[in-house]
């Protein structure tokens, strides 16, 4: 009876000794074949990644006052914009509702401003070119003498 529990112990050893070094080998093997394919070629450049594009509010949170009176549209928009009038955000920062004035080729298309439809769609740029329209302020008028 002795006998055959330590029979049985030794096989047991032997196979978990043989499974060990399966599994080292098996290990070893994918990581000698990954590596050198993960790598680029000498004359191949990496692809540079691709950036994330940005809804509105993730545009609009970079420019002052959450980007009102400021123009954005969104990417594949030939010659409209639209010129933030009023942002509501969600606590995270990233959503919420907006509205603005539509322009037309840098024109105002419309008089009252409309909610902005797509807010949360990621293709939303800031159109630098369009400035914002400061605030007139009278100047001091130097007397002629």
């Amino acid at each position: 009876m002795a006998s055959s529990l330590a029979n049985r112990a030794a096989s047991m050893e032997r196979t978990a000794s043989f499974f060990r070094l399966s599994f080292r080998f098996l290990r070893n093997f994918s990581d000698s074949t990954t590596t050198p394919a993960t790598s680029p070629a000498v004359g191949e450049a990496k692809k540079p990644k691709r950036k994330k594009k940005k809804n509105l509010f993730e545009v609009a949170q970079f420019l002052p006052n959450w980007g009102i009176g400021y123009h954005m549209a969104k990417t594949h928009w030939i010659g409209v914009s639209y010129q933030i009038t009023k942002i509501n955000l969600y606590k995270d920062g990233r959503h919420g509702k907006a509205w603005g004035l539509v322009h037309k080729d840098g024109l105002p298309a419309a008089d009252a401003p409309k909610k902005i439809s797509g807010v949360h769609k990621r293709c939303w740029r800031y159109l630098a070119n369009s400035k914002k329209p400061e605030e007139i302020t009278p100047k001091p008028e130097v007397p002629a003498a």
